[in-house]
C-alpha cells in the first residue's frame, strides 16, 4: 500500500507498507516499497489517507453490542418520542412475550429517568426490560415489575436501588444489581442467537477499522449474557476472525477463597483456545446514580452518601495480591476517586507482596484525585480510557457534574493530566454503552467535544470544549487506541504497530491526520486483517 501517511503508531516519514502473507514485510517510502514489488504484487494507492495499525478496543462488551443491533435498539435515536416510536414498532413485530432492548439515555425524560407508564402506554400488558446505554440501569414495564414481585415493600438489594416515586411505588427504573430482579426472568438467548449477535458485532467493528478487542466481562451481569460460549463456538468454526481477548468476571461478594474457582475457569477457557488475559473486578458503580465510590459525599443528595465500594478495600487488596501472585492481570472498573484509589492501593499491596508482578489496569476513571495521578506510572497501572464520555453532554452537565461540584469536576476524565504524569494509556469504547467508532472516540479525546455526527449530542453544549487542558495530542490518542491495549495485555510483539514481522492488521482512513479536527472529517476507507481486506468503503 503506497501513497499514504503511515502511523506506527506515531506519524513518521513513511508513506507505504508492504505485506507478505499475513505479516508486514516492510515499511518505508513509496520508492523503497515499490522496489520490493514483484510481478504478482498488488499495489494499492491509499490516496493520501492515514495508514494506521488496526484499532484495538481495550474495553468492550461485543455480545451486548451485537445483540443490541439485533434487538430493540434505541442507540440510533435520542428523544422520548423517538424511543417510544422504536419500541412500538419493535413490539408490533416481536412475537415473543418479552420486549428486550437497550440504549436509552436518561436526559430525554423529565427528571432524568423514564417511567414504567410510558412503556405501558405503547406495549400494553407485556413485560419489557430495556437496559440503559451505560448498562447500570434497566427500564421495565408494570408487568415486568409484577412478574418480579417488586412492590413498595421490596427492599433494595445490595449494590442496587429500586427507584421509587413520592408514594414509595417503583417507577420502573432499577439501578445496578436491582436490575437482576427482573433480568433474571428473561428467557436466555440461545447459542444460535448469541452467535448471530457476535457475528453482527464483528462485522460492525471491522467496518470501523477495529481489528482487535478486549471483552471486559466474560461472565453474567445484569441483562448481559456470558459471551464466552459464543466466542468458543465461533472460534472452533474459524468464524471469529478478529483478534479477541478477554477478562473473566470476578462476581461481587466473592472473597479471596474463590481464587481456585476463577483460576479453573481461566484454565478451561485457555485450554479451549480463548486468550484470557486477566480478571475483571468491579469496584463501584457510576456517578449519575450515586453508586460510584467518592472520597467525599455527593453534593445536594439526601441522605448523604459517598457511594459504594463493591469489595471492602482490605479484601480487595487480598484478592488482587492473590491474582497477581498467580500470574493474572486485573482489569478494574473504577469510576469514582475513592474506587480508583482503592484499586491503586490493592495493586500497591500486590507489589509489596509479590514484587513487580503483572501489569494491571483501571478502566473508566471518571474522577481521579490529583494525588493519585503519579501512582499510575509508579505502580505500572494502565489507565484504560473511554474517550467518548469526556464531553459536555446535557446528561453530564445537568445530572453528573452538579453531583461532583466544581472542584472535583476539574478532575473529570483527566486524560491530559494522566499523560503528563507519564501514565500508560489504553482506550476502549465500552460499547454498547457508547459508540464503538474509534474515530469518534479519538475526536473527543483530542478536542473534548462531541463528534459532529453523534445523534446523542443534540445539546449545543456538547460541541463546546470541556476542560481543554485535558485534551490529548493526536499521536498520544492514536497510540492509546492501537498499541496501548496490546501492551496492556502483553501482545504488543504481534499487533499494535506497523512494523516488519507484526501481523498485517491495518485501518486505512480517507484522509490524513493533520490536526485535532482530522478525526471528525475522516472515515475508514479499508480494514485489513492478517493481510486480507475485510472491509472496504
Amino acid at each position: 500500500m503506497t501513497g499514504g501517511q503511515v502511523w506506527s503508531p506515531e506519524p513518521g516519514p513513511a508513506t507505504a507498507v508492504a505485506v507478505s502473507g499475513d505479516r508486514i514485510a516492510a515499511v518505508g517510502t513509496d520508492a523503497e516499497i515499490r522496489e520490493l514489488a514483484g510481478r504478482r504484487t498488488e499495489i494499492v494507492d491509499a490516496g493520501g489517507g492515514a495508514i494506521l495499525p488496526g484499532f484495538h478496543d481495550g474495553h468492550i462488551h461485543a455480545l451486548g453490542g451485537g445483540l443490541a443491533l439485533l434487538g430493540c435498539d434505541l442507540s440510533s435515536v435520542h428523544s422520548r418520542q423517538a424511543y417510544l416510536a422504536v419500541i412500538r414498532e419493535f413490539a408490533a413485530a416481536e412475537s415473543g412475550e418479552w420486549i428486550v432492548g437497550s440504549g436509552w439515555f436518561g436526559d430525554v425524560f423529565d427528571g432524568g429517568l423514564p417511567d414504567r407508564r410510558l412503556l405501558d402506554d405503547v406495549i400494553g400488558s407485556r413485560p419489557a426490560v430495556l437496559t440503559s446505554h451505560d448498562a447500570h440501569g434497566v427500564w421495565v414495564s408494570s408487568r415486568a415489575l409484577e412478574l418480579a414481585g417488586i412492590d413498595r415493600d421490596t427492599p433494595d438489594p445490595a449494590a442496587g436501588r429500586i427507584v421509587r416515586d413520592e408514594s414509595g411505588d417503583a417507577t420502573g427504573v432499577l439501578m445496578d444489581s436491582a436490575g437482576e430482579l427482573v433480568t433474571s426472568l428473561l428467557p436466555e438467548p440461545d447459542l444460535a442467537r448469541q452467535r448471530d449477535g457476535m457475528l453482527a458485532a464483528q462485522e460492525h467493528l471491522l467496518s470501523l477499522g477495529v481489528t482487535a478487542w478486549h471483552d471486559a466481562l466474560l461472565g453474567r451481569y445484569l441483562a448481559m449474557q456470558d459471551p464466552l460460549p459464543a466466542y468458543l463456538s465461533l472460534r472452533a468454526e474459524g468464524l471469529l476472525t478478529a483478534r479477541v481477548s478477554g477478562s473473566v468476571w470476578w462476581p461481587p461478594g466473592w472473597g479471596a477463597d474463590r481464587l481456585p474457582d476463577v483460576i479453573a475457569r481461566i484454565a478451561t477457557a485457555r485450554a479451549d483456545g480463548f486468550p484470557i488475559t486477566g480478571v475483571k473486578i468491579m469496584q463501584d458503580g457510576i456517578c449519575e446514580n450515586c453508586t460510584a465510590a467518592l472520597l467525599a459525599p455527593y453534593r445536594g443528595v439526601h441522605p448523604e452518601t459517598s457511594g459504594d465500594s463493591v469489595i471492602p478495600p482490605a479484601e480487595l487488596a487480598s484478592i488482587v495480591t492473590a491474582l497477581d501472585a498467580a500470574g493474572e492481570r486485573v482489569h478494574f472498573h473504577g469510576v469514582g476517586d475513592r474506587a480508583v484509589r482503592e484499586c491503586l492501593d490493592a495493586v500497591a499491596a500486590a507489589r509489596a507482596a509479590n514484587g513487580r508482578g503483572q501489569r494491571h489496569q483501571i478502566a473508566h476513571l471518571d474522577l481521579v484525585d490529583p494525588a493519585d495521578l503519579p501512582r499510575f506510572r509508579a505502580l505500572d497501572v494502565t489507565a484504560n480510557l473511554q474517550p467518548l464520555w469526556a464531553r459536555a453532554d446535557q446528561e453530564i452537565l445537568e445530572r453528573k457534574l452538579p453531583l461532583l461540584g466544581p472542584e472535583r469536576a476539574r478532575w473529570h476524565f483527566p486524560f491530559g493530566s494522566l499523560r503528563a504524569h507519564d501514565a500508560h494509556l489504553a482506550m476502549g469504547s465500552d460499547w454498547p454503552v457508547t459508540s464503538p467508532d474509534p474515530l469518534w472516540g479519538l475526536h473527543t479525546a483530542v478536542t473534548r467535544t462531541a463528534p459532529p455526527q453523534d445523534v446523542h449530542a443534540v445539546d449545543p453544549a456538547a460541541h463546546r470544549t470541556m476542560q481543554p487542558e485535558e485534551r490529548l495530542d493526536p499521536a498520544d490518542a492514536v497510540r492509546a487506541y492501537t498499541l496501548g491495549p496490546a501492551e496492556a495485555i502483553g501482545v504488543d510483539d504481534r499487533i499494535g504497530r506497523l512494523h516488519p514481522g507484526h501481523l498485517a492488521d491495518l485501518a486505512v482512513l480517507t484522509t490524513g491526520i493533520t490536526g485535532r479536527d482530522s478525526f471528525a472529517e475522516a472515515r475508514v476507507a479499508a480494514t485489513v486483517l492478517g493481510g486480507k481486506v475485510v472491509h472496504s468503503a
